[in-house]
């Protein structure tokens, strides 16, 4: 029977015994907290910025602003956390190529809104939407002859503008509640 005696200091040898029997601990060869912060400051960056273009392109819809799961709450690897900021980077490009996109094709609009009412005869049963300059709503600009087909015939041109939405209940009669006159 073997005995173990301890050296006499005693922490030497119980270190020395418990030291390999650990499991799960890693001591990593390079210190990774430089990387780690630098990594986080860019990804938090990039989370901001994302933000921005958010708020800037607002009222307008089609965009994939979502970010990728990484499996819940824990503390991610270096090679994870580059994919995170590698996936932000990718998004956010995406986002500003197609609000930067969007803006040009919506100035064009507004630009044939502005041509369409100094010459409506130039641009006939052209109609813009609101949707088409990036505005919420359903307001429009329609080139229609006045007076019909003789307005047509005649070349009487016209922008009309509509009022918008159509209200949610209609402007019809409003049901009122009957009141007994039994007393």
């Amino acid at each position: 029977m073997v005995r173990w005696s301890p050296n006499p200091t005693g922490r030497a040898a119980i270190t020395d015994v418990l030291a390999p029997r650990a499991p799960g601990i890693v001591e990593p060869g390079v210190d990774e907290r430089a990387a780690r912060r630098s990594l986080l400051g860019q990804i938090a960056k990039l989370e901001s910025e994302l933000a921005n273009l958010f708020c800037n392109a607002y009222p307008r819809t089609g965009f994939d602003w979502k970010v990728a799961s990484r499996g819940g709450p824990r503390i991610l690897s270096l090679g994870e956390l580059e994919r995170v900021r590698d996936e932000l980077a990718e998004r956010l490009e995406v986002n500003r190529r197609e609000l930067s996109d969007r803006a040009l094709v919506e100035e064009q609009n507004r630009r044939l809104i502005e041509e369409m009412l100094l010459e409506p005869e130039k641009h006939r049963w052209v109609r813009v939407g609101n949707c088409d300059i990036g505005e919420p709503g359903c307001h429009h600009w329609h080139v229609r002859p006045r007076f019909g087909l003789l307005g047509m015939l005649m070349g009487w041109w016209r922008v009309r503008i509509s009022s918008g939405c159509p209200l949610a209940m209609g402007r019809g009669l409003r049901l009122r509640p009957r009141h007994s006159s039994a007393t």
